[in-house]
């Protein structure tokens, strides 16, 4: 990363310091659109059962987390062994980079700089592996040699930034590719959950690719950024290898104990499911009636930039903060390079609010 991309946030939901930036005061009023967290969220029970936790505070949790590891296993499919808890979805990732360290990575870029954070922190060398074409897609021929380099390869499914979905036939026959090489993947799947159809999942792959690793984050479906919550899930010695690189007690109580009743809650579920569906396809065409180039999105979030001849991101970025809007900018993505911005789905109200801002943003 270059030093003005550094001089940027390197996450979403960082209002303070791009206020500061641009000179607009503390309380200068924002809707965030920059992080991508489900606005029904957290469910209404959450907080009546974390006061109901709070005597459990004074003992240490369970180092091995059954209760929570049994209750992702009966949700993925999976026997308990191939679960590892792990303190939000950040840390599953440094665990996977810790899986080889001194070795040498492949991360297909623009994506979610926390894989590049990771492989540094465990000296693993890293090989930008570019999505390509209008729509990032990629491209499995270009890839090939890259996998000769490499001990693993980062994915993010859906991709963060771009919204987009590399189908699960694409991946299996990536997963063939790299197994011959022996080499793994590491797949980040934390939006996965906004996704209905259940045919995409990559759970059962699992059962036959021993060289598969998948992410998960319940912080962002659930709207529990706070209490860092998420798992990894592999074949058992994997997992086993992995616990090992892991401190103590590294997810807390009150986290833990969320995720059987966090997993079951189905209605939670379906009324996410029913939110995105409408605001998904509302959104997609009414951004592109603001005059931006919108990536289609597999995922609560839409990559997008001004059309040709008009401003550029940097200064719709700037527009839309005075005018109370918080976007993501994407100075810190590889390939990107401040060039769009990332705009998170939110309830109909804030989205409408959304669109009148990009409207006077144009007609300024």
């Amino acid at each position: 990363m270059n030093r003005a991309a550094s001089a940027w946030p390197s996450h979403g939901g960082q209002a303070s310091a791009l206020l500061a930036r641009f000179g607009l005061p503390e309380h200068h009023p924002l809707i965030d659109f920059s992080a991508n967290l489900n606005p029904l969220g957290p469910p209404a029970w959450v907080p009546e059962r974390l006061a109901e936790l709070v005597t459990g505070l004074a003992h240490y949790p369970a180092p091995d987390y059954i209760a929570a590891c049994e209750a992702i296993a009966c949700h993925e499919g999976v026997s308990p062994e191939q679960v590892l808890l792990t303190n939000g979805g950040a840390e599953a990732i440094f665990l996977s980079a810790a899986l080889h360290v001194g070795g040498r990575a492949g991360i297909v870029q623009p994506t979610f700089t926390e894989y590049a954070r990771a492989c540094k922190a465990y000296g693993v060398a890293v090989v930008s592996i570019a999505l390509t074409g209008p729509d990032f897609q990629l491209d499995l021929d270009s890839l090939d040699p890259t996998l000769d380099q490499c001990h693993v390869v980062f994915i993010c499914r859906p991709n963060n930034p771009t919204g987009t979905l590399i189908p699960r036939a694409t991946i299996k026959t990536l997963l063939q590719m790299a197994r011959a090489r022996d080499c793994r993947l590491v797949i980040d799947e934390a939006f996965v959950d906004f996704i209905a159809h259940g045919d995409e999942r990559l759970t059962p792959l699992l059962a036959r690719f021993d060289n598969l690793i998948l992410l998960r984050s319940l912080t962002k479906f659930y709207t529990l950024p706070g209490l860092r919550l998420g798992y990894l899930l592999a074949d058992a010695d994997t997992v086993s290898q992995a616990r090992t690189y892991q401190p103590s007690w590294s997810v807390n109580h009150l986290a833990a104990e969320l995720v059987a009743k966090l997993l079951g809650d189905e209605d939670f579920q379906a009324r996410t499911h029913r939110w995105l569906r409408e605001e998904h396809s509302r959104m997609a065409t009414a951004l592109g009636a603001c005059g931006l180039e919108v990536i289609p999105s597999q995922a609560n979030f839409f990559l997008v930039r001004p059309e040709p001849g008009s401003d550029t991101s940097a200064a719709l970025f700037e527009r839309l903060l005075r005018g109370g809007i918080l976007a993501r900018h994407t100075h810190n993505f590889s390939g990107l390079e401040g060039g769009w911005l990332r705009l998170a789905l939110r309830d109909r109200a804030d989205n409408d609010r959304l669109l009148e801002a990009l409207d006077k943003a144009r007609d300024a």
